[in-house]
């Protein structure tokens, strides 16, 4: 639930600056600045597939660790 929260708050966040990026395509707004704000924009887009694949790879070890101390348990009390 928090990470889809935080999820759509970037999602949010993104269109906003899309929209605005669109709009200022229509003010004279000079190209080093409409690239740098792209630029900007895919960094900020790669750091945060970069965080869901981090935290993906965290849930699947705590679920491997879950899984290990469940077999332990259960070979503990049968022997």
């Amino acid at each position: 639930e928090k990470g889809a929260k935080s999820e759509a708050a970037a999602s949010l966040r993104r269109c906003a600056k899309a929209a605005l990026l669109l709009h200022s395509l229509n003010s004279p707004i000079s190209q080093n600045q409409w690239k740098r704000e792209i630029h900007d924009l895919k960094i900020e887009l790669l750091k945060e597939r970069f965080m869901r694949k981090k935290m993906k790879l965290c849930a699947i070890t705590e679920l491997f660790v879950q899984l290990l101390l469940l077999l332990s348990v259960c070979n503990f009390v049968l022997l």
